[in-house]
């Protein structure tokens, strides 16, 4: 089986996972940014040669963080039920992070400030904004799968684009040759334009009326910063990334899919769009009925 077939196969199969997970049921897309978000951290982890305890306080402390939220997302207003339980989550989320760091003084490597480090980029970085999608979910599952979607939209469009315009005779003009020597400017302003036009035709599908006044589809500000703020966030995601990848010197971050990568690979875009379009998405809900 040839490279470009085992590449397609198995991208079909990751986005039909994504989408029918989120067509299907809270729990099944819950369980799916569970296993994501646990994959990543320990592929994370992996990386930077982390030795046992901490890969496993980062996966217990993934667990009580996605409970925490599944409870606050799914449960929101019970404060006799969903937000109790967030709190009894939260308050043995800390123990497990302060374990982790106190197992440093007792197996002492000689690299303490990085090993900490490591630790809360695992949580904070990674975890946390995986994770946030739940958040979004919980408003509505198009806003989900609309993010997914516009993520998508700007990678092709960015590929396409700078593909096209690097065939000129004097090429295209690179955006950050020493962390990503393909992305162009050319090609952010492609995946901006592709990203925001989709957009605006998801929104006509009524993909955005849950962030709306509650009658008609989302206002036309709202959507033009969706667009925008996917395109431009999921870019730095990749960046942020990538200047990781180079930084330890490897070229992909695990075997995840056959020819995409590793789960950092494959989910990178999401790290900075998934937590400011599930703020931006909550403020325009509470903000719409004012307008």
């Amino acid at each position: 089986m040839s490279e470009l077939v085992k590449r397609t196969l198995s991208g079909a199969v990751f986005v039909g996972c994504i989408i029918g997970s989120i067509l299907w049921n809270q729990w099944a897309i819950a369980g799916l940014i569970l296993l994501v978000s646990l994959l990543a951290v320990d592929e994370f982890h992996r990386l930077v040669h982390s030795y046992i305890i901490p890969r496993i306080c980062a996966a217990l402390g993934t667990i009580v963080i996605w409970c925490m939220f599944v409870c606050i997302a799914y449960h929101p207003g019970n404060n006799d039920g969903g937000n109790g339980f967030a709190l009894a989550f939260g308050a043995v989320y800390l123990p497990i992070i302060v374990l982790s760091l106190l197992d440093e003084i007792w197996n002492h490597s000689g690299n303490t400030v990085q090993n900490w480090g490591n630790m809360l980029i695992s949580q904070f970085m990674i975890a946390f904004p995986l994770l946030s999608m739940l958040f979004m979910y919980s408003l509505d599952k198009w806003l989900l799968l609309a993010l997914f979607v516009l993520i998508w939209v700007n990678d092709t469009a960015a590929y396409c684009v700078g593909s096209f315009t690097a065939k000129r005779p004097q090429g295209n003009h690179k955006m950050t040759p020493h962390i990503s020597p393909k992305k162009s400017w050319e090609g952010l302003f492609g995946g901006f334009a592709f990203s925001i036009l989709t957009a605006f035709i998801l929104n006509w599908f009524g993909w955005f009326d849950a962030i709306a006044s509650g009658e008609g589809h989302a206002n036309g500000w709202m959507v033009l910063l969706i667009g925008f703020f996917t395109s431009g966030f999921g870019t730095m995601g990749d960046l942020m990334e990538s200047l990781f990848k180079r930084t330890i010197g490897v070229k992909d971050s695990g075997f995840f899919l056959p020819g995409h990568g590793g789960v950092l690979d494959r989910f990178d875009s999401i790290l900075l769009a998934a937590p400011i379009m599930t703020a931006f998405c909550w403020i325009c809900y509470f903000i719409a009925p004012l307008l």
